[in-house]
Parts: C-alpha cells; sequence; structure tokens
C-alpha cells in the first residue's frame, strides 16, 4: 500500500480492481481540515480517464510492474505486435491501449513495454522519432516572414505541423510525447 501523497506524474496504482497511472497531480491545503489530492488517471486495460479526489492520508494499492525492452514488428490492425530483446516471444497489445503513441511506431523501432501480471498494458516511446513525409502542401512564396506552419502526413499516416520550408519526402524528427515538429533531419 502506498500513501496519495506520494501519488505523482507517471506512477501507477490499483484502486477498486483497476490499474491506473497518473497522468496529472494536484495537492491542495486548505486552511483548515486535511489536504485533498486531485489526479487525473489513465485506466490502463480500458484506457479510459478519471478523475479522482483522495482525502490526505489515503492508501491505494501498489502495482508491481515488469519492464521488457522490445522491438516493434507490425499491426494485424486490432493488436500491435512486438519482439522482446532477450527471450524473444511476441507480446502483442491492443490499440486503443496505445492510444495516440501508436502513430510514431516504425517498423524495428525499439521501445520498453510494460507488463503487469504478464499482460502487455503500457508503452515508452523514444523521446523523439524520424518520420518520412510522404504528402506536404506546397509553400506559397512570400508566405514566410510570420512563421507559417502547414500540416504534413508521415510514413505512418500522422499529421504534424511543421514550417512551411519542409517538403514531400523529407524525414523529419518529431517528439513522441507531444507530437510536435522538432527539426528536419
Amino acid at each position: 500500500m502506498i500513501d496519495v501523497n506520494e501519488l505523482r506524474k507517471g506512477v501507477t496504482f490499483e484502486y477498486d480492481g483497476m490499474l491506473f497511472k497518473v497522468l496529472e497531480y494536484s495537492h491542495h491545503k486548505p486552511g483548515r481540515g486535511n489536504a485533498t489530492i486531485k489526479i487525473k488517471a489513465k485506466n490502463l486495460r480500458t484506457g479510459a480517464n478519471i478523475e479522482k479526489t483522495f482525502q490526505s492520508g489515503d492508501r491505494v494499492e501498489d502495482a508491481r510492474l515488469d519492464y521488457h525492452n522490445v522491438s516493434y514488428l507490425y499491426t494485424d490492425g486490432d493488436f500491435y505486435h512486438f519482439m522482446d530483446a532477450v527471450t524473444f516471444e511476441q507480446p502483442a497489445i491492443k490499440g486503443d491501449i496505445l492510444g495516440e503513441s501508436a502513430g510514431f511506431l516504425k517498423e524495428g523501432m525499439e521501445a520498453k513495454l510494460t507488463f503487469y501480471n504478464n499482460e502487455p498494458i503500457d508503452i515508452e516511446l523514444p523521446t523523439s522519432v524520424d518520420l518520412k513525409v510522404i504528402a506536404a502542401e506546397t509553400a506559397i512564396r512570400g508566405d514566410t516572414a510570420t512563421g507559417v506552419t502547414k500540416k504534413v502526413t508521415v510514413e505512418t499516416g500522422v499529421q504534424v505541423q511543421c514550417p512551411n520550408f519542409v517538403k514531400e519526402g523529407d524525414t523529419i524528427r518529431v517528439d513522441t510525447r507531444t507530437g510536435e515538429y522538432l527539426t528536419r533531419v
């Protein structure tokens, strides 16, 4: 059991038989009375987000997690398949659990898969990934004084907001946490 005061962003815990990962955390101490801890958390099995308020002193069940380095292999539509770098097992994880992270997966990409009771429940991608631009609007001449941006489509199908000079065929670096353009490679 862990105290709710120890819940911070990224901490995984069990509550009411469900597994949650903290997305946001705030601690409020009024003038009198107990402090309240408000969290936004993601249900790691269903992908649903919840908001929950705890009183200071409440406790939640600590979750024992295992981490494995894996390589992304392929998707069959519903599941994303990986290969463990040590055991060569091929775990699969549902696409709705991956959420927006699925749009940054490239074949052969290294990632860290989180397991709970031998069930894959979450993925940690590298902070940035290089993706090839497959579709981009043409830039309008003279429209560069104000730092104009445009949407481009990359090889995984994700749309990224980029500067006007990025064109089809370029390779760009994208931040996997925010989905933002970082630089042209």
